[in-house]
């Protein structure tokens, strides 16, 4: 599979959000990401509905909505309805994952499951074959721009054995310190999607660094 950039637009720039995203889509961009925090399962609180809205109406690449809250349940179907075509909940969060995958679905969402770097790939093992998304958190998760955590990149080379072992054609994602000096190993671990925040907002050249980051993934095929 061909790698996917996913720029965060946790670190966007909020008064120019439209013409951010504008500029991820014309610098080559797969999707735009979007990180909801609740401010209990994790240290910061960050964007609602409004901004979902905002970022539907101003793409038209897929919106990759990731669900940092307690009670994901709660807001699959507003989630939806607000223009998320991916929608991401943690393992650690969901203790009826085989349900609200099923929810996800049902709504016309593909449905992914995170996992914070501590948490085993044990925990999504019954329903690999039900993912259409894995993703593997290689930051503890609540903020942008922190270190990459270098143990994740042998959890997502397991990731990938889980999937393929479930025969499964889920998107293989990473969330985290994605840049140009980590995203080579995560590609060569078997990573096919990647979220990119600083690593893009943070460049002198944001456009020209979505692709520099997926040239860094053609190199390592």
């Amino acid at each position: 599979m061909s790698p996917r950039i996913a720029p965060s637009i946790l670190s966007a720039d909020f008064r120019r959000l439209g013409e951010e995203i504008a500029m991820c889509e014309a610098g080559g961009a797969d999707w735009i990401h979007v990180d909801v925090m609740d401010g209990h399962f994790v240290p910061n609180l960050t964007f609602g509905l409004k901004v979902i809205e905002a970022a539907r109406a101003a793409t038209t690449l897929p919106v990759d909505v990731h669900l940092m809250v307690e009670r994901p349940e709660q807001y699959l179907e507003a989630y939806a309805r607000a223009g998320a075509q991916v929608l991401t909940i943690h393992a650690e969060a969901a203790p009826h994952l085989d349900r609200q995958l099923m929810h996800i679905k049902a709504l016309g969402c593909q449905a992914g499951v995170a996992l914070n770097p501590a948490t085993p790939l044990s925990a999504v093992e019954e329903v690999a074959h039900l993912l259409d998304l894995l993703l593997i958190m290689t930051v503890n998760p609540g903020y942008g721009g922190q270190a990459f955590i270098p143990y994740t990149v042998d959890k997502v080379e397991r990731a990938r054995f889980l999937l393929d072992q479930a025969d499964s054609r889920a998107v293989l994602q990473v969330d985290g310190g994605i840049g140009r000096a980590t995203i080579h190993d995560c590609w060569r671990a078997g990573a096919d999607c990647f979220v990119a925040g600083n690593a893009v907002f943070g460049a002198a050249d944001p456009r020209g660094e979505i692709g520099a980051l997926r040239a860094l993934c053609a190199e390592a095929a």
